[in-house]
């Protein structure tokens, strides 16, 4: 069974369609073979069972998103403040010497090398 026909609902009761939920695989699969143009609209509509204003609307919205696969769509990204990090390698540089200092002093830091 394809992947589309998991997402057409059954029929109710009283003969009136359920509303259908499209996940995001299916609404890509139906708006790249739109674009590949290779097959009508109208054959597009009969295959995947869609009004054309769907498809053409998933269409629009796949050319206006592509960017947004490859990049940030254009926005600057936001600098990092690296103040906190040169801070802390400062503190850890320090405590390093000092210790390095006070293991020394003490004779053990000498057997460790």
């Amino acid at each position: 069974m394809d992947p589309w026909q998991e997402t057409i609902m059954s029929k109710k009761s009283s003969g009136r369609r359920t509303r259908r939920v499209f996940n995001a695989e299916f609404k890509t699969k139906v708006a790249l073979a739109a674009l590949r143009e290779d097959k009508t609209l109208a054959d597009l509509c009969q295959q995947y069972e869609l009004h054309p204003a769907q498809i053409r609307d998933w269409k629009k919205q796949l050319l206006e998103r592509a960017s947004d696969v490859f990049g940030t769509a254009g926005k600057a990204a936001s600098p990092v403040d690296l103040g906190p990090f040169h801070a802390k390698i400062g503190q850890q540089a320090l405590e390093i010497d000092f210790l390095e200092g006070a293991l020394t002093k003490a004779g053990l830091l000498s057997a460790c090398k």
